[in-house]
């Protein structure tokens, strides 16, 4: 019987230990029995991340082929004057292909060599677990990429060399989350993938706050101000969203932060007016 089998055999004892119903249980219980070779895999985080982005950036790549001739999205366009075409699509996915094969892959490699994977645990996180974890990864990479974002900005060599390939568009669309050079992607998997480690979240957690940072890159990029995004849902621009990250490619020495308000009202480079809308 090999560890799987084994793992799976022990699920009606392990019950008897549970205080009381863990309503994610099913849910690992199904992910270590038929899914454990693939969330096992070093390169499982990979796979998540990239499908998350194709998944969440294709409905607004469709949105954009559209462009006027669909007035019911197009209204939401933020630069209704600057419309992405499908050459600039295409090198954005270069770009994220070209990242992921050069860069990506190989420090997985590396990394899986001085930090092998240890094994899942028995248990699922409870429903508030799993919350506080992904909000604690959230919060915790906002900081470093506010941080990292502000200095790319202030110093000029670094702009130049590492974050100017972003900003090669002064209007995001969805695809353009992914524009980014090898180092700045870099820097983005290392903190994703070591806060879970720093946090001691509980991998479901880990994987759930790649795919939620995923949907909010995408959505900061998408250049439409839908009146269902997380900034128009949450209070007190406590969430930038697409309208902050729009406004930070006009005015590159606003918003730093990629998702949250309040390190930028902290440090005075919120900027929420003067958007150019077409």
């Amino acid at each position: 019987m090999d560890v799987t089998q084994s793992q799976c055999s022990s699920r009606d004892v392990l019950e008897d230990y549970h205080q009381g119903p863990v309503f994610l249980q099913p849910l690992w219980d199904y992910m270590i029995c038929q899914l454990q070779p693939t969330v096992t895999s070093p390169f499982f985080s990979v796979l998540l991340a990239f499908s998350g982005f194709l998944f969440f950036s294709l409905p607004f790549a469709v949105i954009d082929v559209l462009g006027e001739s669909c007035p019911l999205f197009f209204k939401y366009k933020i630069q209704k004057d600057k419309q992405p075409t499908l050459k600039m699509m295409g090198l954005c996915m270069w770009y994220a292909l070209y990242n992921h094969v050069v860069y990506v892959c190989p420090a997985v490699v590396i990394n899986q060599l001085w930090m092998p994977f240890s094994s899942l645990p028995d248990e699922a996180p409870t429903l508030k677990q799993l919350l506080l974890e992904v909000l604690g990864c959230l919060l915790l990479f906002d900081f470093q990429y506010f941080v990292w974002h502000m200095l790319h900005h202030r110093i000029i060599w670094l702009y130049k060399n590492i974050h100017a390939v972003h900003h090669e568009t002064t209007a995001p669309f969805s695809w353009s989350s992914q524009q980014l050079s090898g180092v700045e992607l870099l820097s983005m998997g290392f903190w994703s993938s070591t806060n879970p480690i720093l946090l001691k979240c509980h991998p479901l957690a880990a994987w759930t706050s790649t795919v939620v940072s995923i949907w909010m890159s995408v959505e900061d990029h998408v250049g439409y101000d839908f009146p269902w995004f997380l900034h128009n849902v949450i209070p007190f621009g406590l969430y930038g969203g697409a309208r902050a990250h729009d406004i930070h490619h006009q005015k590159p020495n606003t918003n730093y932060a990629p998702f949250f308000g309040h390190w930028d009202m902290i440090f005075g480079t919120s900027h929420v007016k003067g958007i150019k809308q077409g």
